[in-house]
């Protein structure tokens, strides 16, 4: 699938302030696909860009700004991919879950989690995983859709992803909850486990808009990382992009940054626009 993505993001503020460094994750990770080109817009203009990686392989964008007042940030990226179907887990096989301690390196030690998952997570794991007699891809496909429809989807635009036993308590959530609910059930049967951000081509908002959306990847061995989308209950594929991929929510932040202003009160508002096109 082709995608074409305009993002923009603008930040306003009710005095003249002068911008702190910033970081931007909104490079596509083209794993798997062919990126034909990206062009940042960004307002004030930097004096100094740094593209580089961070420790997940998440393409980064370091900005520096010109020590003048301005009272906005604009940023705007615009890109085109050829997005491909990644290969399916089909006939893969894996050992009966839990996978306690079957990944004990370094490596993946971020993407797992040493305390025990609430306990009504783990209630409501433990009878997914029951329901298919210990399969590991039975329990993701089923924990995907389970998810999915028992689950009343929201736009939430502020604030961070809630417990996992918040969103399951309260059956509702935005795509931030679903991902960071699926991971803890996940990493409960030692299953490595990581949030990503990106878009999706499928347009399911309850108020009609676009945004940013977010899925769950979890490593299997003898395959790699595949993802699942439990907001739409499908398994994650051509009709998906990914930006970052990390352990936390917080290590996939779009644009990170600070300012600095005179010690007055001020005010800042955040809009954005994501507009996406589609062509296979």
């Amino acid at each position: 699938m082709r995608f074409f993505v305009r993002h923009r993001t603008l930040y306003r503020y009710s005095v003249p302030i002068r911008l702190a460094p910033h970081v931007l994750r909104l490079t596509p990770r083209a794993l798997g696909g062919f990126q034909a080109w990206q062009e940042f817009l960004i307002e004030p203009r930097p004096w100094s860009r740094r593209d580089g990686f961070d420790g997940f392989g998440n393409g980064l964008i370091n900005l520096e700004f010109p020590d003048m007042a301005t009272d906005h940030l604009s940023i705007e990226s615009r890109f085109e991919i050829e997005v491909v179907p990644p290969p399916a887990p089909v006939g893969l096989f894996l050992s009966p879950l839990p996978w306690w301690g079957a990944y004990a390196g370094a490596e993946f030690a971020p993407y797992l989690d040493d305390s025990a998952p609430e306990p009504t997570v783990a209630a409501f794991a433990n009878g997914l995983l029951a329901d298919v007699g210990g399969d590991a891809l039975g329990f993701l496909h089923h924990l995907n859709h389970t998810l999915h429809g028992r689950t009343d989807r929201r736009v939430r635009l502020e604030g961070d992803a809630r417990s996992p036993a918040e969103t399951l308590a309260t059956a509702t959530g935005a795509c931030r909850d679903l991902t960071v609910l699926f991971m803890a059930c996940c990493r409960g049967f030692g299953i490595p486990a990581r949030f990503v951000s990106g878009y999706q081509a499928q347009a399911e908002s309850v108020d009609g808009q676009r945004h940013l959306h977010a899925w769950p990847e979890v490593f299997l061995p003898g395959f790699g990382w595949t993802g699942f989308d439990p907001t739409h209950g499908l398994p994650v594929a051509d009709g998906h992009v990914a930006l970052c991929a990390a352990p936390t929510q917080e290590a996939t932040m779009p644009v990170e940054g600070g300012f600095w202003f005179d010690g007055t009160v001020i005010t800042s508002t955040l809009d954005y626009t994501v507009e996406i096109d589609t062509r296979r």
